[in-house]
């Protein structure tokens, strides 16, 4: 077969100079992606953003402890605590004051980044009983993305009567030894 050159009356580009335009913005846009796509650019999930745990401290008080991560916080006045079963009371919480914040959505609040621990008081406990402790908050990241009320909960122990609390950021000990 006879394949003719077909001329439009324009002069030739070169070839290879157009790949070449075509494979550096290739590059160029990858690059992009790949930055945007940096895990410090995702969001974590509220529960990884804001982590809750509690433990007791005797048997009439829970202390429960936000994790902040860094680049995120927590609005003071989203702040809230519930136990179950109902019969054990829960005394209205004490925070402690916040850095007041000038927000986008909520005016003027207070927030807390790092770590937040509160002690709750309970009435109507025994000793050696399970509460279930609720805590609902809601916070944002420092990337302008806030999420909806969040519920965690956690199931504490209460120690028996004369037993020592332990110590959640303590490995336990090997009684071996003794």
């Amino acid at each position: 077969m006879l394949y003719l050159d077909i001329s439009t009356g324009l002069p030739q580009r070169p070839r290879a100079r157009v790949d070449r335009v075509w494979r550096a913005l290739l590059g160029l846009f990858a690059i992009a992606f790949a930055i945007g796509a940096s895990p410090q650019e995702r969001p974590l999930s509220p529960e990884k953003a804001f982590r809750f745990s509690a433990h007791a401290l005797n048997p009439h008080t829970v202390e429960a402890r936000f994790s902040i991560s860094d680049g995120y916080y927590l609005y003071r006045d989203k702040l809230h605590f519930a136990v179950e079963p109902a019969t054990s009371g829960l005394a209205v919480p004490s925070l402690p004051a916040g850095k007041v914040k000038e927000d986008q959505f909520f005016g003027r609040v207070e927030t807390y980044r790092g770590n937040l621990i509160v002690n709750l008081q309970l009435d109507g406990t025994t000793p050696g009983q399970k509460v279930v402790v609720q805590a609902e908050s809601q916070g944002c990241a420092d990337l302008g993305i806030c999420y909806p009320p969040n519920v965690q909960r956690v199931t504490v122990a209460l120690p028996a009567a004369g037993s020592a609390p332990t110590n959640p950021d303590e490995a336990p000990r090997k009684q071996w030894f003794r």
